[in-house]
């Protein structure tokens, strides 16, 4: 009768394969998405070390870091061996990332182009399940002087308030701004309400005499500018 376990914990691999001796060892760069991952988790399952759950998590999101950013906490505990605390886990890493990359992205002394705008929404609205609206105030030097959400709507839907950008603008000063939402679908083609609202939000910094530079569409497939696209009327 064989009275061996099916599996090696953790403790029973090689040095070199347990994640965090690992890292002492070689540095964080040398260790795979799924050891860091394992590292977050700290223990599989009954069948599984915590990297082989890690490996199967990975390749459930296509091992895709930005995929896995995308899922709840609710869908991240339907595998055996993530708890809600596990679960809790993993968010908080991804939302660290997330923060880290808006500070690189504030970083930037001003918008130049659409690049530089979308460098400075991705972070915050490419990987989101839901749509959001923000909106970069500018001053007239096109720096930066608030980024802030307007709107949070559905999968396929936003509601743009004009009033509420307006009102934002006139109470920081704003001489520009820049507006961007995502498509979770991962379209990059503009809705005809995608388009009505950028017209209209146009001529309302007209009146108050803000220039409006772009509408960013931000989805993981890459941008969209209406700017470069020729899709702002002058």
């Amino acid at each position: 009768m064989n009275n061996l376990p099916d599996r090696l914990s953790l403790k029973e691999l090689s040095l070199d394969d347990r994640p965090r001796e690992k890292m002492l060892l070689k540095g964080a760069d040398a260790l795979s998405n799924a050891e860091l991952l394992a590292i977050l988790i700290g223990s599989g399952n009954s069948k599984e070390t915590a990297v082989e759950l890690s490996r199967r998590i990975l390749s459930d999101n296509g091992n895709n870091l930005s995929e896995l950013s995308r899922k709840e906490i609710p869908q991240l505990t339907k595998y055996n061996g993530i708890g809600e605390v596990k679960a809790i886990c993993i968010s908080a890493a991804m939302e660290i990332a997330r923060r880290r990359n808006l500070e690189k992205a504030l970083e930037r002394p001003s918008i130049k182009n659409s690049t530089d705008a979308y460098e400075a929404l991705r972070c915050s609205i490419e990987d989101l399940p839901h749509e959001e609206v923000w909106v970069l105030y500018l001053n007239n030097s096109n720096k930066i002087v608030c980024r802030e959400k307007v709107s949070t709507g559905g999968v396929a839907l936003s509601v743009i308030d004009v009033k509420i950008i307006m009102k934002r603008a006139l109470e920081l000063l704003a001489c520009a701004i820049v507006m961007g939402h995502n498509h979770p679908s991962g379209s990059l083609s503009p809705s005809q309400q995608d388009i009505t609202s950028t017209r209209k939000v146009k001529e309302a910094c007209k009146f108050f005499d803000i220039r409006f530079l772009d509408h960013i569409i931000v989805s993981h497939e890459g941008f969209y500018s209406f700017n470069d696209n020729n899709m702002i009327e002058p």
